[in-house]
């Protein structure tokens, strides 16, 4: 499994220490920016990069964005058809998206949570697997129909 993450200069320091802290876990992770400090850059560039790169292989990449409210990277995110992004707030919601709503990328709102947090929800994230039962696999043909 391979982790592609993007963060904006809101989520930059969170991006850096996540990524550290996944690296320590013999994760792999791909960052894709940014990667150095800019203040005036846009959340959506790194958004749209993470998603291009999960497409790749969606069987085996998955991603974390993260901004100042996590909102502009999640809706980034969800313009690409087969990207399903979940801005997480709670373990157990986070672990809920992952398993019933399929989300292939998580966004975090750096402006609202501490690196403890986003360390758990990055663990639920990865640990938790995509149900199969029916009714979600026929709710995620219906979002992808529309």
């Amino acid at each position: 499994m391979t982790i592609f993450i993007g963060a904006d200069h809101r989520g930059f320091d969170l991006k850096n220490k996540l990524i550290e802290y996944l690296q320590e876990k013999n994760i792999r992770v791909e960052d894709l920016g940014a990667y150095e400090l800019q203040p005036l850059d846009d959340n959506p560039d790194y958004a749209q990069k993470v998603a291009q790169a999960v497409l790749q292989n969606p069987k085996e990449f998955l991603g974390i964005v993260i901004c100042g409210s996590g909102g502009g990277v999640t809706i980034a995110a969800n313009r690409h058809k087969g990207i399903y992004c979940g801005l997480g707030f709670d373990d157990d919601q986070v672990k809920n998206m992952r398993e019933h709503d399929h989300i292939n990328i998580l966004a975090l709102p750096a402006d609202y949570i501490d690196l403890e947090k986003a360390k758990r929800f990055a663990d639920v994230f990865l640990s938790a697997q995509p149900s199969g039962e029916e009714k979600y696999i026929r709710r995620l043909k219906k979002t992808d129909s529309v």
